[in-house]
């Protein structure tokens, strides 16, 4: 019977283990830190966030995205290139909803503090890291709703010279309603 018991333990532990999550910790003193905003896409209002943390240090900052159209679902993952680290995950969904699998929750809005300033910051820039249409996108409007935040400014002062990654995630598409879509910002510590 404990030989049973074991065995069933230690199969939940091999099939629960994720290796897209090994490594990541949302404390914040961990030696690489990633802060991940979200914005809604009609109305640019901040919506939450969080911070992931990474064990391993790296100086490069790239994400690269695994991309399946949707025909009935598909699916977009974004992944720290440097760490082989997943940062983002979410279904898509043709004529219907999808929805970010990955993170599984974030901070809301109300946990974030704002400066308490009026002048305005800016990243060096900004990179598209995913978009599927290849059309004009407008970060900007996205970007003043977050540049006021606390965290956003540590992050641009422990990293002055980069430029925030932005991800467009439209979970609805076909006749996909823009009100389902949001903003992802990424920056780096």
């Amino acid at each position: 019977m404990k030989t049973k018991i074991l065995f069933l333990f230690l199969i939940a532990i091999l099939f629960g283990c994720n290796s897209d999550n090994v490594g990541i910790d949302t404390e914040t003193d961990a030696p690489n830190q990633i802060l991940m905003l979200k914005v809604d896409y009609t109305t640019n209002a901040f919506e939450g966030g969080t911070v992931l943390g990474f064990s391993k240090p790296t100086d490069n900052f790239t994400i690269t995205n695994e991309y399946v159209s949707p025909g009935d679902f598909g699916s977009v993952k974004l992944t720290y290139k440097e760490l082989n680290q997943k940062l983002f995950e979410g279904t898509i969904v043709w004529m219907g909803l999808g929805k970010m699998t990955f993170p599984e929750k974030l901070e809301p809005a109300s946990s974030f503090k704002h400066a308490g300033t009026y002048d305005l910051r800016y990243p060096n820039g900004y990179e598209d890291v995913f978009n599927p249409d290849n059309g004009e996108l407008d970060y900007e409007k996205a970007w003043l709703s977050v540049q006021s935040l606390e965290k956003t400014r540590e992050f641009l002062t422990a990293n002055p010279t980069q430029k925030a990654k932005m991800f467009l995630y439209t979970p609805s598409v076909g006749v996909g309603d823009p009100k389902d879509w949001y903003w992802v910002i990424y920056l780096k510590k």
